[in-house]
């Protein structure tokens, strides 16, 4: 059965928060369900979440939802299992909108997630996420 993956052990780290303010647009806002935080990462010609769970998982998708004006034209998702340098899984293209977006992702067994985001909607390459969701099942 499908469901979230992502759960208190899994470790997160992002490419940058604005402002480096934490407490308000910090990584933790994308994995707690609230509809009122988010991660806003400071500009930069591309952005990225990497994910490192505490066992082995089958994903099967990926769900990012941005705040329209702040997403994403191109992404790709790369994955690895345990010291293995990561490798591509596969590439998305985001809608510029407020819906939370789903993308099918190839039967892929990782221990280790890297999302990428590029080509950014806002002049400046700050992307907003809302949640960000890994669908799959653990091995």
């Amino acid at each position: 059965m499908t469901h979230s993956l992502v759960c208190p052990e899994t470790v997160s780290r992002v490419s940058s928060v604005l402002n480096r303010d934490t407490r308000q647009f910090g990584k933790k806002h994308l994995f707690d369900q609230n509809e009122e935080t988010c991660w806003n990462s400071d500009q930069g010609p591309s952005q990225w979440v990497i994910l490192e769970f505490p066992q082995r998982i089958r994903v099967s998708q990926l769900q990012i939802q941005f705040q329209g004006g702040f997403s994403s034209r191109r992404g790709h998702l790369e994955g690895s299992q345990g010291s293995e340098a990561l490798s591509k899984i596969v590439d998305f293209y985001p809608e510029d909108n407020n819906s939370l977006q789903t993308f099918p992702v190839p039967a892929a067994e990782v221990d280790q997630l890297k999302v990428t985001l590029e080509d950014a909607t806002d002049f400046f390459g700050r992307v907003v996420i809302y949640h960000l969701r890994v669908l799959g099942e653990r091995v």
